[in-house]
């Protein structure tokens, strides 16, 4: 398998950071998890970067608590399953029939993966 340069996962970081931020501006956009993905990127192509966002002031305390025990906080939690709610009653309004089984799979399945992890 072909390994990425630093410079690869260097971009990538760059990239999760900037849809990350994006997040906190635009509604339905997730911050936390781009910002992840972020970290997954850093911690290969500039580890120091990985480092500041988990010490970033607002979201480095759900970033630690995913990478120290897997963890989503109660607020985020609802967050994620109010968005995935809406998300299906979207679909209903807009597309119907049976298009409205996709938004509501998603919810019954990663929904409940997300209600399941410890806070």
């Amino acid at each position: 398998m072909h390994k990425l340069s630093r410079g690869a996962w260097y971009a990538g970081g760059i990239v999760f950071v900037g849809l990350g931020t994006l997040g906190i501006f635009v509604p339905l956009l997730p911050t936390v998890v781009f910002y992840l993905l972020a970290i997954w990127c850093f911690s290969r192509g500039n580890p120091e970067l990985a480092e500041r966002l988990y010490d970033h002031p607002t979201h480095g305390h759900h970033l630690r608590a995913w990478r120290d025990r897997r963890a989503i906080s109660r607020k985020g939690k609802i967050a994620a399953l109010a968005t995935m709610a809406v998300s299906v009653a979207v679909v209903w309004f807009t597309a119907g029939g049976w298009w409205t089984l996709i938004p509501v799979a998603v919810l019954a399945t990663i929904g409940t993966w997300i209600w399941t992890r410890p806070e």
